[in-house]
């Protein structure tokens, strides 16, 4: 049996590797178009800010040691032009030699990755403008930036990547500005997650510009002038296109290969493609979203090595491995905090028809009495008909990826905040508190859900009327020092000896900082005949840090409609 693997790196190597393991006698083969075999993909921006030192560090494995220790032939710099199906032939060229030659196949595997997307903008080939994919990519920005003084660097897009490589630049001293299009960074994110983060980026003297783009780069003497569409300009000596990337399908295409709706190539449960002799993995496929039930890319290192294993025992073992699908769980650093997601959130669950509810909470990342405890904020959405969890996000600074992993784990089983409530963690105040943030989240939930609690959302101020009563249940100190127009203050302690101020026959919309002591006014209020009564989720915090935020987005925010 002879299996060839067209692309390496996450996908076709972990493919590579599981054949020779179920298979000890085939032949394998892998082309490469590019010099490396396995690398850090996720490690390149580290690297060219020289948090990680040595380049050696971020190759995984070398194409010698896929042929000594797994017998692979590894044919790197070696691009294939064609595929014909009917032949089970490839032909590939040798960009050392210049040779052009047709290999054989019994199996063939896909797995060619994403491209940058590069749009036909004016002046983006001019010298210092550079995508971020591979180690050559790396190469070529490490020794720009070590050969040129360069002062000023601009970040196109503010999506994984793109938060990377500011931070890095920032931390080598670069006065940084990133654009992005859209009214938000981190597009899998809601907007009020992000505003947390987007203000921390604020706060590093980064200059975020939203809903932002870019209409031409101009080459002035050894400078760079990005003009956007808006008619401004920055002046930068780097430029770093971050805008996304799409699935490379081009052999797919020339093959007769189908495509799916969401332009990768379209395989089945078995990661087969429409030709049933070759399977397909990785950044240019689709498949079936687990939650949505639409199909999707997904651009993650950690799904395309799942894939690799599942294709592998299928192509060896006959089909009997499904792939379910990705949620796309993903963190990423930004400056000294960390975000985090898992599922689909709440804008795109609206765009699906699906029906959710979304709530936030704020908790310490450990014990508030053990020093060092920092806050991280946590949004669900979750189904209100069976409290199925359908989304996680976390912004935080310690325990953001441990209590995300436990969230995308309850979102991968199809299970229910009702779990959360029950989660046992380790705990010691180092760690945790006896009611982890996961639990947290898990118990406002289930409130919800029983109707104990309802909540209002920090875009929905508008809809309150001058006949509702907007309630501020803070100290008379924290009112004082700020708060939401048009708000009266009870503070939560007076609220039973002061119920009488209170018109039950009116909507009263409830605040707090977090949203704790709001609902435990909205408790008291609710069984003492107070049947209108909204306590807002995230509190005034994020009601502040969105508001401040969604100012900077000339876009107004969509109202949640649940």
């Amino acid at each position: 049996m002879k299996y060839v693997i067209i692309g390496a790196v996450a996908g076709g190597a972990s493919t590579a590797a599981r054949l020779r393991r179920l298979d000890e006698h085939a032949e394998i083969v892998i082309f490469e178009k590019g010099e490396y075999i396995s690398y850090a993909n996720c490690g390149l921006p580290y690297y060219i800010g020289d948090v990680i030192k040595d380049r050696n560090k971020l190759f995984v494995a070398t194409a010698a040691l896929f042929n000594q220790r797994f017998n692979i032939d590894v044919r790197t710099l070696t691009e294939v032009t064609n595929i014909d199906p009917t032949l089970k032939t490839v032909t590939a060229f040798n960009q050392i030699t210049g040779k052009e030659y047709q290999e054989s196949y019994d199996k063939l595997v896909l797995s060619p990755g994403a491209e940058p997307i590069r749009p036909p903008l004016p002046g983006i080939s001019s010298e210092g403008i550079f995508t971020l994919r591979n180690v050559a990519d790396t190469d070529y920005i490490k020794s720009f930036v070590g050969k040129k003084n360069v002062k000023k660097a601009v970040v196109v897009g503010a999506g994984f990547i793109g938060l990377e490589m500011a931070e890095n630049l920032h931390d080598l001293g670069m006065d940084v500005s990133i654009i992005e299009m859209g009214n938000q960074i981190l597009a899998p994110l809601d907007l009020p997650i992000a505003a947390i983060v987007q203000k921390h980026i604020r706060s590093k003297g980064v200059n975020l510009l939203l809903n932002s783009a870019v209409a031409a780069f101009e080459k002035i003497g050894s400078k760079l002038k990005v003009v956007l569409e808006s008619g401004d300009d920055l002046e930068a000596d780097l430029v770093i296109l971050s805008i996304g990337v799409k699935p490379d399908t081009r052999l797919a295409i020339k093959a007769g290969l189908k495509l799916g709706t969401a332009k990768g190539i379209w395989v089945n449960e078995f990661m087969q493609t429409s030709e049933p002799h070759i399977y397909a993995v990785g950044d240019a496929i689709e498949f079936t979203n687990p939650i949505t039930q639409q199909s999707m890319n997904t651009y993650l290192a950690g799904p395309a090595n799942k894939q690799g294993r599942i294709c592998a025992n299928n192509i060896v073992l006959g089909n009997k491995h499904s792939y379910h699908g990705a949620i796309n769980t993903a963190i990423v650093k930004v400056f000294d905090m960390t975000v985090a997601t898992a599922g689909t959130a709440s804008k795109h669950l609206v765009k699906a028809g699906i029906n959710h509810q979304v709530s936030t909470t704020h908790s310490g990342s450990h014990a508030g009495y053990y020093p060092g405890a920092e806050q991280m904020s946590i949004q669900i959405a979750f189904s209100p008909e069976d409290g199925r969890l359908l989304s996680a996000q976390i912004a935080g600074f310690q325990g953001v990826d441990k209590r995300l992993d436990i969230l995308s784990s309850v979102i991968q089983r199809k299970s229910t905040v009702f779990e959360l409530t029950e989660f046992e963690h380790a705990y010691a105040p180092p760690y945790s508190s006896a009611k982890d943030p996961v639990n947290m989240a898990g118990f406002v939930a289930e409130n919800i859900i029983q109707k104990r609690l309802k909540v209002f959302y920090w875009n929905q101020l508008n809809t309150i009327s001058e006949n509702d009563i907007l309630l501020d249940v803070r100290s008379a100190e924290e009112y004082n020092s700020a708060h939401i127009d048009s708000a009266i203050n009870i503070p939560v302690d007076s609220i039973r000896e002061r119920m009488a101020e209170l018109d039950k026959n009116k909507n009263i919309f409830i605040y707090c900082l977090a949203g704790l002591r709001g609902y435990l006014a909205q408790r008291m209020l609710s069984q003492n005949g107070f049947d209108k009564v909204l306590n807002l989720s995230g509190g005034y915090q994020l009601w502040e840090t969105c508001t401040h935020e969604a100012e900077h987005s000339k876009k107004p925010e969509p109202l949640i409609k649940h």
